[in-house]
């Protein structure tokens, strides 16, 4: 299955990818899990051993629905993802932070980018599976966890829209300055991976990048269940 998922990502056109992900502060990668994985994670969600702590987000005023954080180790699948897409995108986090004049750089390998975590007291895996039912929604926010955090996660999206549940739009906004916000309604299908912005991303305009704050959320669930892997790669205080 390793060798599987190491053959997908690196059969992705990620000069592409990474295009878009600089321009937009987002970009969809479709089939990254197969069907037989995104099963295997829903049906792991009650397992034992497996998470470090579970959330209900009404008693945080966060939405509706629940969402457990794995604990390290975490699965190998997940592993995988987490240290072979970082790679392909810090190159991304730094153009941005030049762009941005920014006096941070990010390592090239998420090993390094685990260990100035834990220099910051951040160890505790921020990757997350998330469970909405019929009326569930997230509200919109950002996952920093610390003073330490990347720029950019992930989502990959574990049942089909249309098919498994229908609403539950995963939401983009984007605080432009002097200007009202925008909004980027994504439907992505089971299996495919959304990488997207933290926090902020550059926009050029006539003199030079300025920064646009971005928060991400979940439309309200109208039927079904939904869903779906966070990854974040920055760990967490807590």
């Amino acid at each position: 299955m390793m060798e599987n998922i190491e053959a997908r990502l690196a059969a992705k056109n990620w000069q592409e990818i990474t295009r878009e992900l600089h321009d937009k502060g987002f970009v969809i990668v479709q089939d990254v899990l197969n069907e037989k994985e995104c099963d295997a994670l829903i049906a792991a969600y009650n397992a034992d051993g497996t998470y470090r702590k579970t959330i209900h987000m009404e008693r945080y005023r966060f939405g509706q629905g629940e969402y457990k954080y794995f604990q390290y180790p975490l699965p190998e699948l997940i592993t995988t993802l987490r240290e072979k897409v970082y790679v392909a995108i810090a190159p991304v986090a730094n153009q941005w932070m030049q762009e941005l004049n920014i006096n941070k750089k990010f390592p090239a390998t998420h090993k390094a980018m685990k260990k100035l975590c834990k220099e910051h007291g951040q160890e505790k895996p921020t990757v997350l599976i998330l469970k909405y039912g019929k009326g569930g929604f997230n509200t919109l926010h950002q996952d920093l966890y610390g003073e330490i955090f990347f720029p950019m996660q992930m989502v990959l999206m574990l049942d089909q829209f249309d098919k498994d549940y229908t609403g539950g739009e995963f939401v983009l906004t984007e605080q432009i300055p002097r200007a009202q916000s925008k909004a980027n309604v994504l439907k992505p299908n089971c299996g495919d991976m959304v990488i997207f912005t933290t926090n902020f991303r550059p926009m050029k305009g006539s003199k030079g990048y300025y920064r646009v704050n971005m928060k991400h959320g979940v439309s309200p669930v109208h039927t079904g269940s939904r869903h779906s892997l966070g990854i974040i790669f920055h760990d967490g205080l807590s």
